[in-house]
Parts: structure tokens; C-alpha cells; sequence
């Protein structure tokens, strides 16, 4: 009886292990090799076994639910084929060499809730897709080529935590969307090329407990607001062209002192009130 029952466990054990996907999904992991030249990846999927054995993809229920390629050397532009993985939990391709836009079809993933393509060197504007993708808790698109603006629809990810865009090129506002993702912990858009005036809404990011946006070409008061975030532990927004005064409370928040460059290019450090109660004077 014993051997019986463990003759139907390895059945099952065995099942599982060279269960297959289908063939939609299969084609889109296929497509993803081939365009990112599989051939020279570190490691190597073998494209005549079973999809289970492949390298950095997690499968459950027949489904791919995760893809971690970290520095594998892909190198290539990603295929709109990867939003036919609809059950993709996590896409984790952190330092390789791909190149061109982000597909729209980004935004098919409704199970996505990681990505990370950092230090690549994705090119283009985020795709306003990217906003349908409403179970993201945590973007990372830092250290690429993006430029244009960034996408409103982003303010549509009520669960997102980590929004990462640091070292790009992208321009214009912060769009007034964003203000409202009171789930959001880490907001890093430094070292792009921002312009307009951080809102007084800022301060409905509750959530918030790192803000970077030092090194852009925002300008404007510094809204009081922000001593509101009783979350916040570190800050920079160094850099750039704020004016006015800031609260005693503000300036030790920020890491490189409320260094500001004025229109002619020369640093200077912002004023800082005597009145350490300024951000609730601010309201009256």
C-alpha cells in the first residue's frame, strides 16, 4: 500500500514539474528570447525543454506568474508579445542592455504588481497604458533614457507604493494625479528635467516617507505642506529653482541643505523661517 501511494505522489510531483503553459504564453517567452538575443544570455533557456526548467520564470497553475532576469545580458527591445502573459505577478529584467520603448502592452498585465527594467536604457515616454496595470505596487524604471512626460494614468494605481524614475530625461509637471496615490511610500524623480511648481496637494500623500526630486528645473514656493507628511523621513529637492521661505522642520529633512540654483546658474541655499509652526501658520 505504501508503494502505491508513493507511486501516485511521483505521478503527481511529476505533473507538475513538465506541466505546460499554453501556447500563447510560450510564444511570448519565445518572442522575448529571441528579441533580446537568448543566445548570449548568461543563462541560457534551452528552447527544447520543458518551459519549467527555464531559468529565472516561476509557473503556477499553468500560468508564467514571474520573470527574474537580473543582469542576464539581454540586450534588445521587449516584445508587445509580453502582455499575452496575463497572470505575470513580477517582470524583474534590473541591469541588462535593452533598448527602445516600453510596449503599450505593458498595460494588459492586470496581475502585475513589480516591475523593474532599471538600468537599462529604455528610450521614449512611458506609455499611458502603464495605468491600467492596477495591481503595481512598485515601479522601477530608473537609471534608462526616458524622456516626454510622464504618464497621468499612473495616478490611477491606488496600490502603488514605489514609483522609481530617477535619471532619465523626462519633462514637464508632475501631473495633479499623482497627488491622490495616498498608498505611495518612495517617490524618486531626481535627476530628470521637471519643471512647474510642486503643489500644495502633496501633502494627501500620507503614505509618503521618501521624496527625491533634487536636480530638475522645478521652481516656485515650497509648499508648507509638506512638514504635513508625518511619514516623511528623508527628502531631497535640492537643485532646483524653489524660492521663498521653508520651516526649520523642512530644511533638516532635506539631505543637501535647500541648496537652490537661481536663474543665473549660481547655488544658493533658501531662507529659512524663524517660525518653526510656519507650515500651519500657512493655512490661516
Amino acid at each position: 500500500m505504501k508503494t502505491f501511494f508513493t507511486y501516485i505522489a511521483s505521478l503527481f510531483i511529476s505533473a507538475s514539474l513538465f506541466a505546460e503553459i499554453s501556447s500563447t504564453e510560450k510564444n511570448a517567452l519565445i518572442k522575448l528570447n529571441k528579441a533580446t538575443k537568448g543566445s548570449q544570455w548568461i543563462n541560457k533557456w534551452d528552447l527544447k525543454s520543458p518551459v519549467s526548467t527555464w531559468y529565472g520564470l516561476e509557473i503556477q497553475n499553468d500560468r508564467v506568474i514571474s520573470i527574474k532576469l537580473v543582469n542576464n545580458n539581454l540586450a534588445g527591445q521587449l516584445p508587445s508579445e509580453l502582455g499575452d502573459l496575463s497572470s505575470l505577478q513580477v517582470l524583474n529584467l534590473f541591469r541588462n542592455n535593452i533598448f527602445g520603448a516600453l510596449p503599450t502592452s505593458i498595460g494588459n498585465l492586470k496581475n502585475l504588481t513589480k516591475l523593474n527594467i532599471a538600468f537599462n536604457q529604455i528610450s521614449g515616454a512611458l506609455p499611458e497604458s502603464l495605468g491600467n496595470a492596477t495591481q503595481l505596487k512598485s515601479i522601477e524604471m530608473h537609471m534608462n533614457r526616458l524622456t516626454g512626460q510622464l504618464p497621468v494614468a499612473v495616478g490611477n494605481l491606488i496600490n502603488l507604493e514605489t514609483l522609481s524614475l530617477f535619471n532619465n530625461e523626462i519633462e514637464g509637471q508632475i501631473p495633479s494625479s499623482y497627488y491622490k496615490l495616498k498608498s505611495l511610500k518612495v517617490l524618486l524623480l531626481n535627476s530628470n528635467k521637471l519643471t512647474g511648481k510642486l503643489e500644495k496637494e502633496v501633502s494627501n500623500l500620507s503614505s509618503l516617507e521618501t521624496l527625491s526630486l533634487f536636480e530638475n528645473k522645478m521652481d516656485g514656493q515650497v509648499p508648507f505642506d509638506l512638514e504635513k507628511l508625518g511619514k516623511l523621513k528623508e527628502m531631497n529637492i535640492s537643485y532646483n529653482m524653489f524660492n521663498g521661505l521653508v520651516s526649520k522642520n523642512l530644511s533638516k529633512l532635506d539631505t543637501l541643505n535647500m541648496t537652490m540654483v537661481n536663474k543665473q546658474g549660481v547655488a544658493t541655499t533658501l531662507k529659512v523661517s524663524i517660525d518653526k509652526n510656519s507650515a500651519f501658520a500657512a493655512d490661516e
